[in-house]
């Protein structure tokens, strides 16, 4: 079996975030092993065990939040297969976002076999990032993504973005 490369990596994660940006389940789902976990910091949502209950989180996060999720900046390393993913989820519904980092474990064929997620900040927060880091200087997007089909959050989500 051919290993994956940096690019099948870095491909499988852009799959998985536009599945979760268009709230589409079979897509979320199929980015997953059907015992897949995603791990989160104590005292969160999680963990979640199985892709169909990480599938409904994030849709449930779609219709109620308006969720919407950027990838920032990826570290791949190939022989691991794993990939940190850096990541902001806008929250427009409620006027927050949230950044965070992901380690994503990847099966020998490619889905996600688990995701370990950290938060920037605490989470008594609307805005959760580094407090003064330079998000626009370094190109991370400072507004929520415009996503097909789905009304234009304006610019309703600015924490400290400097």
């Amino acid at each position: 079996m051919p290993q994956l490369g940096r690019l099948d990596l870095e491909r499988l994660c852009v799959e998985y975030y536009a599945a979760c940006n268009a709230g589409d389940a079979a897509a979320i789902e199929a980015c997953f092993v059907d015992d897949a976990v995603h791990y989160f910091p104590l005292g969160g949502i999680g963990p979640l065990i199985g892709a169909r209950a990480i599938a409904a989180t994030w849709v449930d996060a779609v219709t109620r939040l308006d969720s919407r999720w950027t990838i920032d900046h990826l570290i791949v390393d190939v022989e691991a297969r794993e990939v940190v993913i850096e990541w902001t989820h806008w929250k427009p519904m409620s006027a927050a976002h949230l950044r965070g980092l992901e380690v994503c474990r990847f099966a020998d064929d490619g889905p996600i076999l688990e995701i370990r997620a950290t938060y920037a900040a605490p989470a008594t927060s609307d805005v959760h990032e580094l407090g003064s880091f330079p998000y626009a200087s370094r190109g991370y997007a400072v507004d929520p993504p415009l996503v097909p089909g789905r009304a234009d959050p304006g610019h309703a989500t600015k924490g400290e973005l400097t």
